[in-house]
């Protein structure tokens, strides 16, 4: 699609992006109109939340074995979300494992964007805040951000640059950076669970790989993210709770989120086509139906007989005049265990993450072939 950039104008600073937004957009392109008190000390949130693997009412393989990677219980609606936890410790995901958490995570259907995953909104949506905490500070200059392994040693390599003036752009142009980067992390999770990496050890996690509604839900979690912190809730990890929770709930009561009964219907409706509701979890064709599209710009997996009009979100390319592409990028290092995919011979980086989904959708294609014969 070709793309034309629309610049708002805040001072001397500027967003580009690429489609028109209407008035009352869901998720309008933001500008901090001042600097915001920064929280500090942030403990990265290494621990992903409990993924819920595409359809409901689910059956496990292994009986009376858990599996923590995913939630059977696993439809929600806009009104039972309960409490986002900015997800500081592994704790907090046992805890939604085992159904003692005050935040919920699950799949809602929405008209306008499809299946939406929670637990991806609220992971990308965290990570979003980490990196805008850790990045703000040192923009401009030349550093690293580590993570734990996932299949490679994951890094976040920021470049050294000239960053604006005013102050209220650097503030501006770190959030959405730090979505940027965030969003590139659940591009590398896919790719990753496709190619064997495993949360917990012996339990695969190839089902959730490329889920149709995953990637749109990461990057509305880190859309959201972004102008959470930029409307200046990220003094503090309640402040950025609070404004999650109701930026949450309007995005999703906006893009018309169905009730519980409508999300089942809709499962029901898409039986033997998107999913197999005769295979157990963690059988990876459980799920049939896949999205391998690594987009900054996107619409949600089409619904068929869905009327409604999707959707789009979208990264800007530019922010205060900067290609965001050009400031850092995640990097995959060589890692101690690297399953199914070989080892670079320096690092991936995103683009050779679009190579890695296509050869993996090519794998899926044949592979389902062979078993409809």
């Amino acid at each position: 699609m070709r793309l034309w950039l629309l610049t708002l104008l805040l001072g001397m600073s500027s967003v580009s992006y690429g489609a028109q937004t209407p008035a009352t957009d869901i998720l309008p392109i933001e500008q901090a109109k001042r600097v915001w008190p920064v929280v500090e000390n942030l403990t990265p949130p290494e621990s992903l939340r409990p993924c819920c693997a595409f359809g409901y009412d689910l059956h496990v393989r292994a009986i009376g074995v858990p599996i923590p990677v995913y939630q059977i219980g696993n439809v929600l609606t806009a009104s039972t979300l309960g409490e986002h936890h900015y997800n500081d410790s592994a704790f907090g995901a046992v805890k939604n494992i085992v159904g003692l958490s005050k935040e919920k995570s699950g799949l809602i259907y929405t008209h306008r964007g499809g299946f939406i995953d929670i637990a991806h909104v609220r992971d990308t949506a965290d990570n979003t805040l980490y990196l805008f905490s850790h990045i703000y500070s040192r923009l401009g200059q030349d550093w690293r951000i580590f993570f734990s392994e996932e299949l490679g040693l994951r890094r976040i390599q920021l470049h050294a640059f000239t960053p604006p003036a005013a102050m209220a752009d650097r503030y501006t142009l770190a959030a959405w950076l730090a979505g940027h980067l965030a969003f590139q992390m659940a591009q590398w999770h896919e790719v990753a669970q496709w190619y064997g990496f495993q949360s917990v050890p012996g339990f695969s996690e190839e089902i959730s790989a490329f889920s149709p509604e995953d990637l749109y839900s990461n990057l509305l979690g880190a859309r959201l993210a972004i102008n959470v912190i930029l409307q200046g809730h990220a003094g503090s990890t309640e402040a950025y709770n609070h404004a999650m929770d109701k930026a949450l709930h309007s995005a999703l009561i906006q893009l018309g989120a169905v009730s519980k009964e409508e999300t089942e219907r809709e499962f029901r409706d898409l039986d033997g086509d998107w999913w197999n509701s005769k295979r157990r979890v963690p059988d990876k064709f459980l799920v049939l139906n896949r999205n391998y599209d690594l987009s900054e710009n996107r619409l949600p997996t089409e619904v068929p007989f869905e009327r409604a009009e999707r959707y789009r979100i979208m990264m800007p390319a530019e922010v205060a005049g900067v290609p965001l592409n050009s400031l850092g990028e995640l990097q995959i290092h060589k890692g101690n265990n690297m399953k199914g995919l070989k080892a670079p011979a320096d690092f991936y980086t995103p683009p050779q993450f679009k190579a890695l989904a296509e050869q993996a959708k090519q794998a899926d294609q044949i592979q389902l072939q062979r078993m409809n014969k």
